[in-house]
């Protein structure tokens, strides 16, 4: 079964930086997809960022273009998420999730309901 465990969240003042990291078992993840999503209060998880395990995907949702950077640590089965220029509105859950190659081909990458497998979630709170 495959785990996926969030780190790194905390509190951090606005145009600061964190990373998180979310670490990965249980499997083998080759022709996996690992994306971020976040979730604040009331509103919708949204997509951040996703990376392909051994695959070239990587892309971002557009209110963390050119601030977050997603990476991979194949030999650590860790994926970061590399967070700069931090904003209020940056505050929310951010969750890991992994999109199993096996399973049936659902709607785009940047939806919350083709992922098969998430974290508990780290808390990023960015204060003004």
């Amino acid at each position: 079964q495959v785990q996926l465990v969030e780190s790194g969240g905390g509190l951090v003042q606005a145009g600061g930086s964190l990373r998180l990291s979310c670490a990965a078992s249980g499997g083998t993840f080759s022709g996996y997809v690992l994306g971020w999503f976040r979730q604040a209060p009331g509103k919708e998880r949204e997509f951040v960022a996703v990376i392909g395990w051994n695959i070239p995907i990587t892309y971002y949702g557009d209110s963390v273009k050119g601030r977050f950077t997603i990476s991979r640590d194949n030999a650590k089965n860790t994926v970061y998420l590399q967070m700069n220029s931090l904003k209020p509105e940056d505050t929310a859950v951010y969750y890991c999730a992994a999109d199993d190659p096996r399973s049936t081909p659902g709607p785009t990458l940047r939806t919350p309901t083709r992922y098969d497998y998430w974290g508990q979630g780290t808390q990023v709170t960015v204060s003004s």
